[in-house]
């Protein structure tokens, strides 16, 4: 457990008094909010993609390369004996993926072919870190060349023992000079023990009539979200689904703008069959497949009945380097045609047409697009003003000419020292300490609704006197950071009609390796391991209650109206009442008495609670399997006067929902914020 920090703990030492916060909520007088509050964001990093949520179990499946991470053999290994050779053929799958692997039979001693009669060669993958073997449908295939005779064998075994767990016969051979797919499905016929496994592709070493097979393009998947073919793993999409949300923001994130301007995430070198597919050099220390693509991630939104917020490339990348404003012709035209292959239509548009040859002749329909990533950040101060005086521009309006239906978004916010222009909202990434978030709770009541602004970013990072971008990041989200987040969030909702959505960021990471320890979920190959943190929970409750329209709060006259019970009220989309409420900056319990204007005495509600340790920085560990996190629902009923009262401890975070519906008593629209 993580040791408590003297700053924190002076905080929680600061008493509050025992007397009842009285707070009465109006019936009308607020204001209806966004239709997105809580979402999701993904680009991979901390092998969120490739080893995470896209489902693929072979790494290295392609030997994939680029100048930062060469090709290699890495994750493979020979078996029976042979050797396994990277190398370029004169006529490789495809351009895109120009190595394979050259698999060699064993030295023969005298007479030949005496020693590989009966022996079957191959190789061997490890996965990424292992992988789960169930008995499942697992789907895969496999390109191979060189002329063979013979049947394939295909194999889930155990790493350590050697023990086979399930075998498909793949049938047919392989003629020299050309590629033949081979694709299988193989059930096991038992579980593995654990994640320490391998898939094996082997055939009868005499088959080769010239000794050698090359392979490429290996690929095993398990069940995938909704049944997806090169789609997401069930266990960590659930988690995301669990969390309630209305939008998706991809594909980031650092991700997009890429290490330079020649590795950027290009969408066209994303989408069609996996061969065409060269990957890219990932700007978080190792290569990506790129196949999690743009129509993946399109798929994915659509499973989860998500509205997508793309992010298109504007011309900035991570090394600092900028398009200059003469050549930005190529960067506005790939950004159109981005958008023209997701809602183009399939007869008269060219990349509407390629949307249809993929599979996919229904446009989709995409309301908002970001313009680059943080572009206040690599190159500055040159790659911002680079970005307020031309990139922008030039590109919001090529947009509003050709999609003026679309909703354009900036990449910085008017926090990053950005004017936005009219008709474009922004974008804040506040990556905080606790205390930093709390005393930012007024932050967006300055907002106006010329400002409308997206946190497409968020999380609690350093804990309370650390030095951020430092090293001090925590090891795991921690129960005094995410209570400090709900803060934040309730302070975007109270401002719902500024504020396009929330997100946290990153939200998967894999136990293996990672650039960025705080995450939503934790994930390894062992579906065991996979963790839900202390933010998870958080955001969850706040995402599970949705206020479609906040009400004016009034606290007595002479008492601060936060500080420390912090909270928003509102309605939902039925009219029932909303209240969400944090606690912090208090070691005693928070005595409440709550009362709903249009609600009597006997009015029903549920109250759910959750608590955390006595330490602030307990988290959720996924090795030992502890939740910190307690939740707990109660009924409560209206007494005189109509009040609701319940008490909330230190540290808590907390949503009551009445039965009954809250009615206006006019028509009028109000115009007051939600506090």
């Amino acid at each position: 457990m993580i040791q408590l920090k003297p700053a924190l703990a002076a905080l929680l030492a600061i008493s509050s008094q025992c007397m009842a916060i009285n707070l009465r909520v109006g019936s009308s007088g607020g204001n209806k909010t966004t239709d997105i509050m809580y979402g999701l964001m993904h680009e991979d990093i901390n092998n969120s993609g490739d080893g995470g949520i896209y489902a693929e179990l072979i790494s290295n499946r392609a030997f994939q390369g680029s100048e930062k991470f060469p090709s290699n053999l890495d994750n493979w290994s020979p078996v029976g004996g042979a050797t396994l050779k990277l190398q370029k053929l004169a006529e490789p799958l495809s351009s895109a993926l120009p190595y394979s692997v050259n698999v060699a039979n064993p030295k023969e001693g005298k007479g030949k072919g005496k020693d590989n009669k009966n022996k079957k060669v191959g190789l061997a993958n490890a996965g990424f870190w292992g992988m789960d073997v169930k008995r499942q449908k697992y789907t895969g295939s496999f390109h191979v060349t060189g002329e063979y005779k013979g049947d394939f064998e295909v194999s889930l075994r155990s790493a350590i023992t050697g023990e086979t767990f399930g075998t498909k016969v793949v049938k047919g051979g392989s003629k020299k000079g050309k590629w033949t797919e081979k694709e299988f499905e193989l059930v096991p016929f038992k579980d593995a023990p654990n994640s320490n496994n391998t898939f094996v592709v082997q055939w009868d070493a005499k088959g080769a009539k010239d000794g050698s097979l090359d392979l490429n393009l290996i690929s095993l998947f398990p069940p995938t979200f909704k049944g997806r073919k090169n789609g997401l793993r069930i266990d960590l999409a659930q988690t995301m689904v669990e969390l309630k949300p209305t939008f998706l923001r991809f594909p980031g994130g650092n991700m997009l703008e890429g290490n330079t301007l020649d590795t950027w995430w290009k969408w066209y070198e994303t989408i069609g069959p996996l061969k065409d597919r060269p990957g890219m050099a990932g700007v978080w220390e190792y290569q990506q497949t790129l196949g999690l693509g743009l129509v993946e991630y399109m798929e994915w939104a659509d499973d989860m009945n998500l509205e997508p917020i793309v992010g298109v490339f504007a011309g900035l990348a991570l090394d600092g380097s900028f398009v200059p404003e003469s050549e930005m012709g190529w960067v506005i035209q790939q950004a159109l045609d981005e958008i023209e292959f997701l809602t183009g239509d399939a007869k008269t548009t060219k990349w509407g047409a390629v949307r249809a040859k993929l599979g996919h002749p229904k446009p989709w329909t995409v309301k908002w697009v970001e313009i680059g990533n943080e572009d206040w950040l690599a190159g500055r101060p040159a790659g911002f003003e680079s970005y307020i005086n031309y990139r922008f521009p030039m590109m919001m309006k090529a947009f509003n000419e050709k999609y003026p239906d679309i909703k354009i978004i900036a990449s910085p916010s008017i926090f990053d020292n950005m004017t936005i222009p009219k008709g474009a909202a922004g974008d804040h990434h506040p990556y905080l300490t606790p205390d930093e978030f709390v005393a930012r709770f007024n932050k967006f009541d300055s907002l106006s609704r010329d400002n409308v602004t997206l946190i497409g970013e968020a999380a609690s990072t350093h804990p309370n006197g650390g030095i951020a971008w430092e090293g001090d990041l925590m090891p795991l989200p921690w129960w005094g950071g995410s209570v400090a987040e709900a803060i934040f969030l309730i302070s975007t909702e109270r401002n719902g009609d500024k504020i396009i959505g929330a997100t946290y960021a990153p939200g998967l990471r894999s136990l293996d390796r990672w650039q960025w320890s705080m995450t939503w979920v934790q994930h390894a190959a062992d579906p065991a391991l996979t963790t839900r943190s202390t933010s998870w929970y958080v955001w969850r409750i706040l995402a599970h209650h949705i206020i479609r329209e906040t009400l004016p709060v009034d606290a007595p006259a002479g008492k601060p109206n936060f500080n420390p019970l912090f909270y928003v009220a509102g309605k939902s989309e039925t009219g029932t009442g909303i209240f969400k409420a944090a606690v912090y900056n208090s070691t005693e319990p928070i005595p409440v008495s709550l009362k709903f204007d249009g609600l009597s005495e006997g009015s029903v509600a549920n109250l759910t609670v959750l608590t955390g340790p006595e330490d602030p920085y307990g988290y959720n560990d996924p090795f030992t399997g502890v939740n910190v996190v307690k939740e707990k629902t109660s009924y409560v009923k209206a007494g005189k006067g109509g009040a609701f009262t319940f008490t909330l401890p230190g540290l808590s975070v907390a949503v009551l929902e009445t039965a009954d519906v809250v009615r206006s008593p006019g028509k009028g629209k109000g115009k007051g914020k939600g506090n």
